[in-house]
């Protein structure tokens, strides 16, 4: 059963695939049937050496869900006191464009922190090998390993998004990876956790394009 899609194009689904936090729909069940149709959109997505050494673990057991969202709640408080942290990036910056496209974003972080256990459906997408050992503790060995997960998750996030389902990809919880993988089983000396994907429907369907700077800040050719 194919589920039904939004008819956005290319550009469309390229440039409206927002972090989803707020317009999450808690309240909605989420069939796996349409998961596993984003899944088989995600699984054409390239890996290095063709190797496809991944593995996705949904969660969807309410007490699962609770425990990690508990987790995850505890780490986005340490994380909001960081440097880094969306709610003091960017914050002194003469821009009010990306002031305030922080501050709206630092909001909807904060809504997450505090409800990511309520979602549907998490998403933990799962790569083989570790980066944090000596063996792999190079540039060259980080970016071929997340290199064959990334694009995979993305492509099940554009799936969703052109399905009227939100996501966000989230990383704080990996200040739990061990305690989490014990929780469902991942294999923690094989295979390392990426990312925590909420899935929900989302409320309404339609999104704009973010506020970005203009590509010509960022571009170079040929050149620094």
């Amino acid at each position: 059963m194919n589920h039904a899609q939004l008819g956005l194009s290319n550009d469309e689904l390229l440039s409206t695939t927002r972090a989803v936090r707020k317009r999450l729909d808690l309240e909605r069940s989420l069939s796996m049937e349409v998961v596993k149709e984003c899944m088989e959109m995600a699984v054409q997505a390239p890996t290095g050496s063709n190797s496809q050494s991944w593995q996705f673990v949904f969660v969807t057991d309410p007490e699962k869900r609770a425990k990690i969202g508990e987790l995850y709640r505890q780490a986005f408080s340490l994380y909001k006191e960081m440097p880094m942290a969306i709610h003091k990036l960017h914050s002194e910056s003469d821009d009010k464009d990306l002031t305030n496209s922080q501050e709206r974003s630092a909001s909807s972080a904060d809504y997450l922190g505090e409800n990511m256990g309520k979602v549907p459906v998490m998403m933990i997408p799962c790569i083989a090998g570790r980066t944090d050992n000596a063996e792999s503790n190079n540039v060259l060995a980080q970016s071929a390993l997340y290199g064959s997960i990334i694009p995979a998750a993305w492509s099940f996030m554009l799936a969703a998004r052109a399905r009227g389902i939100g996501t966000a990809w989230t990383t704080l919880h990996l200040m739990h990876e061990k305690e989490i993988a014990e929780l469902i089983g991942i294999p923690y000396d094989e295979f390392m956790q990426i990312a925590l994907i909420p899935i929900a429907y989302t409320k309404g369907t339609s999104f704009k394009p973010a506020y970005r700077p203009d590509v010509e800040e960022i571009m170079h050719v040929d050149e620094w």
